[in-house]
């Protein structure tokens, strides 16, 4: 019976995911914790990271149909290293420690990172 309110909970989660229109909308919410919250980590990082070292990185979309549970803890940021095959460059959102933790405890999000346009000479 736990089994089932949990997988219920989790449907209804995702179908609530499912109705934002937009990455504005996908706020935390619940167990759930939003995308945009995410993003905004990744891109808090970026700006930062843009500052300290001159560079013009952006932060592009993440996966719209990544569904983790809510953090406990603060979100936290690093590069992706390259040893991890990724395509082109990323950020890690990390969570240390989830809410309610169930079959996931921690997670991590990897948000795609692109180069910004090249300034004109």
């Amino acid at each position: 019976m736990y089994g089932s309110v949990i997988a219920s909970l989790f449907l209804v989660a995702s179908a609530s995911s499912a109705l934002a229109t937009n990455l504005e909308e996908d706020r935390t919410r619940g167990d759930v914790h939003g995308l945009f919250e995410i993003r905004d980590a990744a891109v808090k990082f970026i700006a930062t990271e843009n500052l300290k070292n001159g560079t013009r990185w952006q932060v592009l979309m993440q996966n719209r149909k990544i569904l983790v549970p809510k953090c406990a803890v603060s979100l936290r940021v690093e590069w992706v290293p390259r040893s991890h095959g990724m395509s082109g460059p990323n950020v890690a959102v990390i969570c240390a420690k989830t809410v309610r933790p169930t079959t996931q405890k921690k997670w991590e999000v990897f948000v795609p990172i692109d180069k910004g346009p090249v300034a004109q000479k």
